[in-house]
């Protein structure tokens, strides 16, 4: 990073104003930690229904329909969300990702609609096996992608490599960017922590207590997928992603941000090891969040390093102002909604767990 760019970051971090154009990067933080904790865990159990297995996979698969079936398509309003505030407040932003990352970002938008169709016709073609098979093979493979590809973009835009002005090489201007060992470090991670969110959740849907411990078995073999993979990103951060590296590893508050990683996802495991799947997940949704608000840390004050910050991309002040209006007309209107939908399909009780 040049010398200007480490003033210009000074400068931002000396700033304590809250700003609209600050408040409407943290709604966007928000969106996209729904997302992850409530979309990304049925990204993940479409992951699981790939590799359900054992003399009750029949029942893991049905357990894994049951479970996302009535909200699935409910999680996406947190992916919409994000996408409106970046395209309304932060246009420039949405228009280097959207253009740079526009191989990547299709992929994952096609795999969400693939994953979506197959879910759908699965339950309601034809029961034969041959039938049930074909839509399960497109579900559970479009579950694995989309969040791969979805980590693949976060990671080239940490890395700062996505091109200012539109390039003339193809290849350099449309694949480079993401095409790197970092950013599928990222994907990797993410598909992982996907994995690993949906299988803590299964244990606390899972009311018979065998396939409870099937899915207990996999949450913890997918944390310590979750805990190498972090491992792998980090390293490759430091040649891949220096804002990345120098954030989790000489900033003030690197050892207590790792710290309180560390401290959800020993809880998680302890809380899995012993039984106590409700805990369980509660740690393992506190991990995942910390995560990626310790990505927006090390990247504050910018959206895409290193040049488009959260002030310096923003709309004008007008239509943050009308933004904020209707961001909060319309939590008034979603969030009871779905808290209600939320009761009436996950409501019941388990009869397992603490």
């Amino acid at each position: 990073m040049s010398r200007s760019a480490h003033r210009s970051r000074r400068r931002c971090r000396r700033a304590p104003d809250v700003t609209l154009a600050l408040v409407l990067a943290g709604a966007v933080m928000v969106g996209l930690t729904a997302y992850v904790l409530m979309g990304g865990a049925d990204f993940g159990g479409g992951v699981w229904d790939l590799f359900a297995s054992g003399p009750r996979k029949q029942q893991q698969r049905a357990l894994i329909a049951e479970a996302i079936g009535p909200i699935w398509e409910a999680n996406h309003v947190w992916l919409i969300l994000v996408v409106v505030l970046l395209f309304v407040c932060f246009p420039s932003v949405f228009a280097r990702i959207s253009v740079a990352l526009h191989i990547p970002l299709t992929l994952m938008l096609i795999g969400i609609v693939l994953r979506g169709s197959a879910f759908t016709f699965r339950t309601y073609d034809s029961q034969r096996d041959d039938v049930q098979r074909r839509w399960g093979l497109l579900f559970s493979w479009a579950s694995l992608i989309t969040p791969l590809l979805l980590g693949v973009s976060a990671g080239a835009v940490a890395a700062g490599s996505l091109p200012a002005a539109t390039p003339t090489d193809f290849v350099e201007g449309f694949v480079a960017p993401w095409l790197q060992p970092f950013p599928f470090a990222v994907g990797t991670f993410a598909l992982t922590l996907m994995a690993y969110l949906a299988a803590v959740y299964l244990t606390v849907e899972a009311f018979d207590g065998d396939l409870q411990d099937d899915f207990r078995r996999r949450a913890i073999a997918s944390g310590v997928a979750v805990f190498l993979a972090a491992m792998m990103t980090l390293a490759l951060a430091r040649g891949g992603a220096p804002l990345v590296w120098r954030g989790l590893t000489s900033s003030r508050w690197a050892p207590l941000y790792h710290a309180m990683v560390a401290a959800a996802a020993l809880t998680a495991f302890w809380a899995l090891f012993t039984r106590r799947v409700r805990l369980a997940r509660m740690a393992a949704a506190a991990q995942a969040s910390l995560i990626l608000w310790g990505w927006a840390a090390v990247q504050y004050p910018y959206l895409i390093p290193s040049d488009l910050t959260i002030e310096n991309s923003a709309a004008p002040p007008a239509t943050l102002k009308l933004v904020v209006i209707a961001l909060i007309a319309g939590l008034v209107l979603l969030v009871p909604s779905l808290v209600y939908l939320f009761r009436v399909f996950k409501g019941v009780p388990s009869r397992r767990g603490a």
